[in-house]
Parts: structure tokens; C-alpha cells; sequence
């Protein structure tokens, strides 16, 4: 086999330079316009929602606490230290 050299007219670009993107105008209106699209949705959303979610818990669930009859703690004693030689 012979080796035959690339065509001259061609641009030669390092693996790094070639993976990296251009980044342009069109991009920062993309990302300006789909933030603006996703908030405009969470507002709609939240506005649809917030006349079911304002009343249901009126009643707020509230139930009496259980009343347990645990004995009473025994009474405490005072521990001595034992005497050392």
C-alpha cells in the first residue's frame, strides 16, 4: 500500500478544536426563549391549579393525639462510686 497525502485545499483541525461548537446569538435566544417558555407554563400551570389547591384542606385533618397509659418512671437513685484501694 502507498500512502497518498490529504488534498491540499482541505483545513486540518486537532481533535479538540474540531468537537468543540460555535456558540452564537442563535443560541443565547434559544436558551432566552425557552426559559421564557418553561415560566410562562409553571405560571399557567399554577394558576389553573390554585383555586382547587387553596381549598383542600379546610378542615386540615386535625385528629385528637392518642393517649398512651405508660406507668411512671421509677424514681432515680443516686450511684456511689466504689472505693478504691
Amino acid at each position: 500500500m502507498s500512502f497518498t497525502p490529504r488534498p491540499s485545499g482541505r483545513t486540518v483541525l486537532s481533535t479538540t478544536r474540531a468537537r468543540q461548537g460555535l456558540t452564537g446569538r442563535h443560541v443565547f435566544w434559544v436558551l432566552i426563549f425557552g426559559t421564557l417558555l418553561a415560566a410562562l407554563g409553571l405560571f399557567a400551570a399554577w394558576t389553573w391549579y390554585a383555586p382547587e389547591l387553596s381549598s383542600a384542606n379546610t378542615d386540615n385533618g386535625t385528629v385528637p393525639a392518642q393517649h398512651f397509659d405508660a406507668p411512671q418512671p421509677a424514681s432515680p437513685t443516686q450511684q456511689t462510686s466504689p472505693t478504691g484501694p
